[in-house]
């Protein structure tokens, strides 16, 4: 029985106790009705019972999973095929629901789907013996062709001596238009390795140091010595100094093209004389901050913003003068920047005056100086490390900017896995404290689905400056027989480097650089004014020795 309720307990109130009892006599009932109407096994012609869980459009699955693949293209270059192969590793993951490539689509149709940077546009050029200037760095290349690459297998002791000597002392090597027998070039062979070099500092082989923006994740956890060691720190940064000031006194002598440098919150390009449609050595920034910009004019350092001028030059030149103010406040070394005052101008003061004929000046509050300030410096702030932020620096500009890096603390990061690390310097052409190291190289082979041919492929890893771009395409042209592919992963902050100078200032200049380290056809590509803009070339193929691209 239910315990008897008390006094003042609400009509059919249940002392706990007897909740309990009754829970347990209805489990007790209900246990025997279940197990006589537990359901006898089905037959094999009972229908499946569906899941609840899936969704309505996945009812089809296995029809579509048991689907043919399509078969490969008949009658073409194998290479025209997508490779799920090659681009899966160097990809990140595709995310679920996407439709497989039909068998005939094309290898840039497939890295569209894939969230990498070798994903490219839809334009191509047309095709010409020549593709344009790229001033980016690129990480990655993979060339893909239907002739082996095992010419670049295997080097014999004297083919990588003889490279590396060709490369000290910029000896070019001409080759004909078509090699019949690659593997036994050894002109080939030594040609390959001599355009696998180039040199950096610091130089230390636990780390990797490029790139250097965003590379906090890599370094974490690897033995950083000098991070609580300010003396260290200290012998790093003079060792530095040298090697900065060396590779600017071979720029400024026409023994060096061009040079980066590369910290943590931007990357620096200097260019010799002559080179990116320039007649006077300069220097590229990107992506540079309000604060950075600051401390150039600070130190009477004259700069551009190219993007932002040529901007404020296209809406003048439609009619419209929003932009003008714009290029004019964030134009370095203008005196205007020079004069302003942080105090209210007559403009300022005079928008204010209908509040004094209406009577209510008094009780609506107006703006102060420094909302005003902020309102006229949010344009520029909008810039801050975005590629429309570089700054170039021309001529005599570009001593004082060395002197700044070099004296610039905030240059080496206080804090992070990066702390007390100086930048990092790659150049072309040896140093003074540079360390000469190779790009790393590796073919392969695979089989195209449903196809009976293979594919070939060579990927090149590492921080691959512009010539060495240049120098492989000339000699895979030639190894290849004219036809060959290439997928490019752009680090794209240097992106930016591919902005044209200024009409005006860019001057076609044929300055000699005879002793730079570079073969006069590749200086005469570089000396080509760039015109990529913003954007990198990202794909590029030769086919019957003309080339094609996508940027």
């Amino acid at each position: 029985m239910a315990a008897p309720a008390e006094p003042g307990d609400p009509p059919g109130f249940q002392r706990p106790p007897a909740m309990l009892r009754l829970k347990r006599k209805r489990r007790q009932r209900s246990e025997p009705a279940a197990a006589a109407a537990a359901p006898a096994p089905r037959g094999p012609s009972a229908p499946a019972r569906r899941n609840p869980f899936c969704s309505l459009n996945n009812n089809n699955a296995p029809q579509r999973a048991a689907a043919p693949q399509p078969p490969a293209p008949a009658g073409g270059d194998p290479s025209a095929a997508p490779f799920w192969q090659f681009l899966e590793p160097a990809c990140e993951e595709k995310p679920p629901g996407r439709a497989e490539p039909a068998g005939g689509a094309d290898i840039l149709t497939l890295t569209e789907d894939l969230h990498s940077p070798t994903a490219v546009p839809k334009v191509p050029s047309s095709p010409r013996q020549d593709f344009p200037a790229d001033w980016s760095i690129k990480t990655r290349i993979l060339f893909m062709s239907s002739q082996p690459f095992t010419w670049t297998e295997h080097l014999k002791a004297q083919e990588e001596a003889q490279g590396l000597a060709q490369h000290c002392r910029a000896t070019e090597t001409t080759l004909p238009q078509s090699v019949q027998e690659p593997q036994l070039s050894t002109e080939l062979r030594c040609a390959f390795q001599q355009s696998l070099v180039y040199w950096l500092h610091p130089s230390l082989p636990w780390l990797p140091l490029f790139p250097r923006i965003g590379a906090d994740r890599k370094i974490a956890g690897k033995a950083c010595p000098w991070a609580q060691d300010e003396a260290l720190q200290q012998v790093l940064r003079s060792d530095w100094c040298v090697s900065f000031s060396s590779l600017y006194r071979l720029l400024k002598a026409g023994l060096c093209p061009y040079f980066y440098v590369c910290c943590p919150q931007f990357t620096v390009l200097f260019r010799a004389a002559g080179l990116g449609g320039s007649a006077v050595p300069s220097a590229a920034i990107a992506p540079t901050t309000r604060g950075f910009r600051e401390a150039l004019r600070s130190e009477g350092i004259e700069f551009s913003l190219p993007f932002v001028e040529e901007r404020a030059r296209r809406q003048k030149n439609s009619g419209e003068d929003l932009g003008t103010e714009v290029a004019d406040d964030l134009r370095g070394g203008s005196s205007a920047e020079d004069a302003e005052e942080p105090a209210l101008s007559d403009d300022d003061e005079e928008s204010f005056s209908w509040l004094e004929e209406m009577g209510v000046q008094d009780e609506v509050k107006k703006p102060d100086t420094i909302s005003i300030q902020l309102r006229k410096e949010k344009q520029e702030v909008q810039v801050d490390h975005r590629p429309e932020s570089l700054a170039l620096v021309r001529g005599s500009a570009t001593l004082p900017l060395l002197n700044l890096l070099i004296n610039c603390r905030s240059l080496v990061a206080v804090a992070g896995p990066q702390a007390g690390l100086p930048p990092t310097l790659l150049s072309p052409v040896a140093f003074r404290g540079g360390t000469m190291h190779t790009l790393k190289a590796r073919s392969a082979r695979a089989r195209v689905p449903g196809g009976s041919e293979d594919v070939f492929s060579l990927e090149v890893l590492g921080p691959i400056l512009p010539h060495t771009l240049r120098a492989l395409t000339r000699l895979l042209g030639p190894a290849q027989r004219g036809a060959f592919r290439a997928l490019l992963s752009t680090h794209q902050p240097s992106a930016a480097f591919n902005c044209c100078p200024q009409p005006q200032e860019a001057v076609g200049s044929q300055q000699d650089l005879p002793a730079c380290g570079l073969p006069p056809k590749t200086l005469d590509e570089l000396r080509q004014c760039p015109t990529l803009g913003k954007s990198a070339i990202r794909f590029l193929e030769m086919k019957d020795y003309a080339y094609t691209w996508k940027a």
